[in-house]
């Protein structure tokens, strides 16, 4: 991209933000020349964007300043137009002009937010085409991997792309155990068996652990095939979602299991339980890790 046209994003993206939001005056300008920091004692925290579903996209780029986390996993709700029905997401993904993927994209850089994967998930229902446009659409933006609640059947399609675009796709688990589901270590290994490496692991700890398995185990053996992870608290048995601390998700040692071994896995925030606010209870999360982590 040339220096004017960079300059033309810059802007283009720094006045949407401002005009969706109201920013007070100066926010914005501040924002461009300054990285926000949320690595603590060597393990990069951030947040799924998911966490901030109440919001638009450029209210939810706020929230991860006001919350102070300096890395996103985008959520695809916050692209993608809402209502649509399956035939008209399908149209919208593969006809919109990827300039618009790279004026969001330039939103965080110049928030000082590093726009680390995209969710985009695929299922056995996506066509070639759409699957491809996934890559396209993270190339765009700048992510470097991709997230996905994708059916276990699908990775095989996916890995034709992923070895095209060098871009790794971490396959996010949940916590009900079904065929052609990602939730049990098996899972996992299914869709790697025979594939490439740029088939991962968006390893979710609080799915996991509501499951009946072992996060921290589990991400010790497999690390390096692990993209990001979610940080969530669940109670076991299927438990429900709960504040940080309030469930027996291991996050604390999951956090430390990090920080020993150096791993540069981003761990992400993912607020699923009620509370009154999103940013408020999101700040609570990013407090509880922190003091986790010794800060």
């Amino acid at each position: 991209m040339s220096d004017l046209t960079r300059r033309e994003w810059n802007a283009l993206a720094l006045g949407g933000l401002a005009a969706a939001v109201s920013l007070p005056a100066g926010w914005v300008e501040s924002l461009a020349s300054e990285k926000l920091n949320s690595k603590i004692k060597g393990v990069q925290l951030g947040a799924q964007s998911y966490s901030f579903r109440d919001r638009s996209l450029d209210e939810a780029i706020k929230a991860y300043a006001d919350t102070g986390l300096g890395s996103c996993e985008l959520w695809s709700g916050h692209l993608e137009p809402k209502g649509l029905d399956r035939s008209g997401l399908r149209t919208w993904r593969i006809t919109t002009p990827l300039l618009y993927f790279t004026s969001v994209g330039e939103k965080f850089k110049n928030a000082g937010i590093d726009l680390y994967a995209l969710n985009y998930s695929f299922k056995d229902d996506f066509t070639d085409e759409e699957i491809k446009r996934g890559f396209e659409i993270t190339k765009a933006l700048g992510a470097k991997c991709i997230t996905a609640s994708a059916n276990v059947n699908t990775a095989k399609r996916i890995d034709v792309y992923a070895k095209q675009f060098k871009i790794r796709v971490g396959m996010h688990n949940h916590s009900n155990i079904k065929p052609n589901e990602f939730a049990t270590p098996d899972d996992f290994t299914k869709a790697m068996a025979g594939n490439s490496e740029y088939i991962c692991i968006n390893l979710d700890i609080g799915h996991f652990t509501a499951a009946g398995f072992d996060a921290v185990d589990y991400l010790k053996k497999n690390h390096a095939r692990i993209v990001t992870i979610h940080i969530k608290d669940r109670k076991k048995d299927q438990g429900a979602n709960v504040p940080f601390g309030e469930g027996d998700t291991p996050i604390r040692e999951t956090l430390l299991a990090l920080q020993k071994g150096g791993w540069k896995i981003p761990a992400n925030i993912e607020y699923e339980y009620k509370g009154a606010d999103t940013v408020a209870e999101v700040k609570k999360c990013y407090e509880y890790c922190r003091k986790a982590l010794g800060a």
